[in-house]
């Protein structure tokens, strides 16, 4: 199966053209494309890339993506796939809940990496003020917090829940004692200074 899906998708690469996939639609044809994503239908999803390659950023009645529902399945073909295809890596679902914040929360290390590199905002945050690494540092995911905090996440950022940030939640969290360790060899960067200095 997943054999006749990397034959499918360098088929369907072949004659897509990169311009009209950066476009995001709505409609029926969006819908049934992040539907068959979410149900791994592979075919029907394919075909609709075909007939209409600008799904790619298309949101179902819920406002997720099929990046976003494709993280949430932790599938590391269709989430490459539509990165690929130039699915918007901080196009936000329901919640203001970005592909990072999405993959942070689940540990899906792999999507939190390719991510990154497509150039998802590492300190971008849902309507609660969540940042990825808040909510790995809440789910207690050690690796993604390691890889969010090397590639710049602010570790003082807080969210607007609880206004605590990742280290606040680190802190407080006693049996990650390995994460709140990470997080506190991350210093709080220096305030600049405005102006000229003597």
């Amino acid at each position: 199966m997943k054999r006749m899906l990397v034959a499918a998708i360098s088929v369907a690469l072949a004659v897509q053209a990169a311009p009209a996939m950066a476009q995001g639609v709505g409609g029926y044809d969006g819908q049934q494309f992040v539907d068959a994503v979410r149900k791994q239908d592979n075919d029907k999803a394919i075909s609709l890339l075909e007939g209409r390659p600008n799904v790619v950023n298309s949101k179902n009645g819920k406002g997720d993506t099929a990046l976003l529902v494709a993280i949430a399945n932790r599938d590391e073909t269709w989430t490459g796939y539509l990165l690929r295809l130039g699915a918007d890596p901080n196009g936000a679902g329901r919640d203001g809940e970005t592909p990072l914040i999405a993959a942070s929360r689940l540990g899906f290390l792999q999507a939190a990496e390719w991510l990154l590199g497509m150039g998802a905002k590492v300190n971008g945050d849902n309507r609660m003020g969540e940042t990825p690494l808040i909510v790995a540092v809440q789910n207690r995911q050690l690796p993604t917090v390691k890889l969010l905090l090397q590639n710049g996440a602010n570790p003082d950022k807080t969210d607007g829940a609880q206004g605590y940030s990742a280290r606040d939640y680190a802190k407080r969290d006693t049996p990650s004692a390995d994460i709140h360790r990470l997080i506190e060899s991350t210093k709080p960067k220096a305030a600049t200074t405005m102006g000229p200095t003597r």
